[in-house]
């Protein structure tokens, strides 16, 4: 028996209603928030919302240059990872952790920075009281090997006590004549005010000093050092400035080294590499050495 063809009228609705009544409703709905935002924008001059939109780029572009590129900034890796090479400086180097993981060493060795040999590298070694760079011992025999002059680093933690940090630092270090005074990293505030930091700071360079016999350097950032450091005390010191990615280190003072950029390559190391730059001669970097102990002066009778 054929059954009779259900006409439209006779037709049961599917669950959900009409599908297309639903998209035209939705359609309405986004239509009515639209004119709604255009109504808001509408309440106001037009002049004003151009005015908005240029301060908020102006602002943009200011606050970009301020702390990525202008004479205060710190840190920054270049958009197109390309290394800016500073004019007029013959002595250049790099420093290394364990972030640059195994070195090849002889390729180093015979690597150029640029168009300049490696010259001197510094190598981490301590941070805060318990952590030793998993490469340092290696990195630091490697490179007296290899005829680099070298210098190790300690990465300050602000918080915690300065005197157990040089006390690990030389436990860890054992430099030699002809290294590079010891440097103390200053990065960090570690939520100190301003005068206990450079009290901590002090404590630091004062116990190492007390060893090795020479001003330790400070490695610090410009605006780091101007915000924190920028007192006669800390001057005495030979420091090493980071400023990326521009011609010329701002720094009006004295410095011994720039860090010039964060992303050099060189033969030998897979991957970024600090490089720097030594402000003088080779001649002059030598004299800013450890030195030989003077054997000339003979030791005072107890008796």
């Amino acid at each position: 028996m054929v059954k009779p063809a259900k006409t439209a009228a006779s037709r049961t609705p599917r669950k959900g209603g009409n599908p297309s009544g639903r998209r035209k409703a939705a359609s309405r709905g986004r239509k009515k928030k639209t004119a709604s935002k255009w109504l808001f924008f509408k309440r106001w001059p037009s002049w004003v919302i151009w005015a908005g939109a240029v301060s908020l780029c102006a602002a943009y572009i200011l606050f970009f240059y301020y702390f990525f590129i202008g004479p205060y900034s710190f840190r920054w890796k270049a958009i197109y990872g390309d290394p800016v090479y500073p004019e007029g400086f013959d002595v250049h180097g790099i420093d290394v952790s364990h972030y640059q993981e195994e070195i090849d060493w002889e390729l180093l060795r015979n690597a150029s920075l640029d168009t300049s040999p490696v010259s001197f590298v510094f190598i981490k070694a301590t941070e805060g009281t318990t952590l030793l760079d998993d490469n340092f011992n290696l990195n630091f025999y490697e490179a007296k090997q290899n005829d680099f002059v070298r210098g190790a680093y300690h990465f300050f933690l602000p918080d915690v006590d300065a005197r157990a940090q040089a006390r690990f630092f030389l436990k860890q270090v054992h430099l030699e004549p002809g290294d590079l005074p010891p440097v103390l990293d200053v990065e960090k505030t570690g939520g100190l005010t301003v005068a206990q930091l450079r009290k901590a700071v002090k404590t630091w360079l004062d116990i190492v000093e007390a060893e090795y016999g020479v001003k330790p350097i400070i490695y610090t950032g410009y605006r780091f050092k101007l915000d924190y450091l920028n007192t006669p005390v800390f001057n005495e010191y030979p420091y090493w400035i980071a400023h990326y990615y521009v011609e010329r280190l701002e720094y009006k003072g004295p410095w011994h080294f720039w860090q010039h950029t964060d992303c050099g390559r060189v033969d030998g190391i897979r991957g970024n590499v600090d490089c720097n730059i030594f402000n003088g001669s080779m001649e002059e970097l030598m004299r800013l050495t450890i030195p030989e102990p003077d054997l000339s002066v003979e030791p005072e009778d107890t008796l």
